[in-house]
């Protein structure tokens, strides 16, 4: 199958081996930060190149789940590798704000090339722990407690990443040895498949390892928004600070404070009704509110009886008061006319 753009745009193999070359770059890099301009900036270059290739493929059709391994012409067998390289990309980006975006979002190529692979027969039959059944399958899967730590799962998860690593170093050697004759154009077609082969084997070593990484990140990143403390929400009004109140004399009417006020002009003075009506003001009194249903007469009677109340309260204390002078006081105390 012809792997080629439109007229005038660069082919398949260009993009690829451009997304390669500036892979290749990074990995070797001897940049003190990854954030470095420079990094970043081969970092976009890499993936607009890999997203226009994936694109291309997924047009030309070059991967199908009805189709076995050796019906892949050896030529086309590299552009398996493009979700794998996208996804070790995406993981180079270094945007905070957006990581757990791009964990997810590599996460995401890692899984759709390991499930390109395995429909194909290559690498394991298992999807890496923590895949959901919903994730490999399409279907929903029976929640499991994670408070219960599948203890054979993880013996077997680490054995596994032994196993994994041995095999990686492998291929790394036997990859290493091939190289030169295949890009140099010697080698032949057997050796030129093989070469493909290994190299979509590593990768999915490599994938595995990411997987497991990007898991373990986004369970911190999401403990951390966890303990993060809620925003507080909008606080009501805040109260007023109160007019501190100047000192002035309370009378009883109109009259006691001419008195008052003409005895003390340093301070002014104020009857009662005056002072009520200012408090009011204020919004620290308020009026006597009507009870619904009842009428003038009923609210005049309920005033004069409280009246009466406070005058039989003042009565009540003037006949203590007397009660106890006497006590103190024998009879015809002061009274000095009648004596001799």
């Amino acid at each position: 199958m012809m792997a080629e753009a439109g007229a005038g745009g660069p082919r398949l193999a260009e993009l690829l081996a451009l997304g390669r070359r500036l892979w290749d770059e990074l990995e070797a890099s001897t940049e003190s930060s990854s954030g470095a301009p420079a990094v970043q900036d081969k970092v976009r270059q890499g993936l607009d190149a890999l997203q226009r290739a994936a694109a291309m493929v997924t047009q030309l059709e070059l991967f199908s789940e009805n189709e076995e391994l050796e019906e892949i012409p050896s030529a086309d067998l590299k552009f398996m590798l493009l979700p794998a390289l996208l996804g070790a990309l995406t993981l180079k980006q270094v945007d905070l704000s957006r990581r757990r975006e791009h964990l997810e979002s590599a996460r995401e190529h890692f899984l759709s090339f390991l499930k390109l692979c395995r429909s194909y027969g290559l690498g394991s039959s298992q999807l890496p722990p923590g895949t959901s059944r919903e994730e490999e399958t399409g279907s929903p899967s029976a929640p499991q407690d994670p408070t219960q730590p599948d203890l054979v799962a993880m013996a077997i998860n680490r054995k596994a990443k032994i196993e994994r690593y041995k095999q990686k170093k492998e291929l790394e050697n036997k990859l290493a040895s091939m190289s030169s004759s295949v890009e140099s154009g010697t080698a032949d077609e057997d050796q030129v498949r093989e070469f493909y082969i290994l190299q979509i084997q590593k990768w999915i070593a490599t994938s595995l390892e990411e997987m497991e990484s990007i898991e373990q990140e986004l369970l911190i990143l999401k403990s951390r928004d966890a303990a993060r403390p809620a925003p507080a929400g909008p606080r009501g009004p805040s109260r007023s600070a109160r007019t501190p109140v100047k000192p002035f004399i309370l009378t009883r009417d109109a009259a006691q404070a001419r008195v008052f006020g003409a005895g003390y002009p340093g301070l002014p003075t104020m009857t009662v009704d005056d002072w009520y009506e200012q408090r009011r003001k204020q919004g620290i009194v308020s009026t006597p509110q009507r009870v619904p249903g009842t009428s003038d007469e009923e609210m005049q009677k309920q005033q004069q009886e409280t009246e009466e109340e406070e005058d039989d309260e003042e009565a009540l204390r003037k006949a203590r008061d007397w009660d106890d002078w006497k006590d103190t006081h024998p009879r015809g105390y002061g009274n000095r006319h009648n004596m001799g």
